[in-house]
């Protein structure tokens, strides 16, 4: 099996979930970008870059004692895809793929991360795997490391989006049969609605 190397994004402001920063809401007891980055170092995952901007000191702390590699990227405010270029540039292994991260998905398990870079390793076609949910795309999203230099050397503001959207003839889709691939937190209802639905007996575990 090939090598998938992470960077996992962790720079943002959240905004939309008001006061709070929505990395420290707790999962399980787990602050929320502490499991996301436990679940990715629980995979098969050759390495696993954070990038910090927004209350770096904080979301650090919470991180602490993991064998993760941590950049700070300054320039955060300006958007993500500021992160992406930063974590992409930190890594210091060389892999064939390269996946990008979010860190607000909490139903992400380490067997979802596996299948997903299975799914890469044995792609039929393409260089960049995306999954999708009942027709909505997902991540996290892994591009063949051939398109490092070029996203690298690329406006700053493109992000991976627009990459994928200009090149379509390099996408490959995997379907999932839940939504661990495509729930995300980015208000304080989708916080209400994850424990609504840990209240309700969905399995959601903190990786050990």
């Amino acid at each position: 099996m090939g090598s998938v190397s992470a960077t996992l994004l962790a720079a943002g402001e959240s905004h939309r979930m008001g006061d709070r920063n929505k990395l420290e809401l707790t999962v399980d007891g787990v602050p929320l970008i502490r499991r996301t980055a436990r679940t990715l170092l629980a995979s098969h995952l050759a390495e696993v870059v954070v990038v910090l901007g927004h209350e770096a000191d904080r979301i650090r702390r919470l991180l602490e004692g993991l064998p993760l590699m941590l950049v700070e990227n300054a320039q955060y405010q300006e958007g993500q895809m500021t992160s992406v270029h930063a974590g992409l540039t930190a890594l210091g292994r060389p892999c064939d793929g390269l996946m990008v991260c979010l860190a607000d998905q909490p139903l992400l398990v380490p067997a979802d991360v596996n299948r997903l870079i299975q799914s890469f390793d044995e792609r039929p076609r393409g260089s960049v795997l995306v999954p999708t949910f009942q027709g909505r795309r997902g991540n996290p999203v892994i591009l063949a490391y051939e398109h490092r230099e070029a996203i690298l050397s690329g406006n700053r503001n493109q992000g991976c989006r627009r990459f994928i959207d200009k090149n379509p003839d390099l996408v490959e889709t995997v379907e999932w049969d839940n939504d661990h691939v495509v729930f995300d937190l980015d208000t304080p209802e989708d916080y209400c609605e994850l424990l609504r639905r840990m209240g309700d007996g969905e399995a959601v575990t903190a990786v050990t």
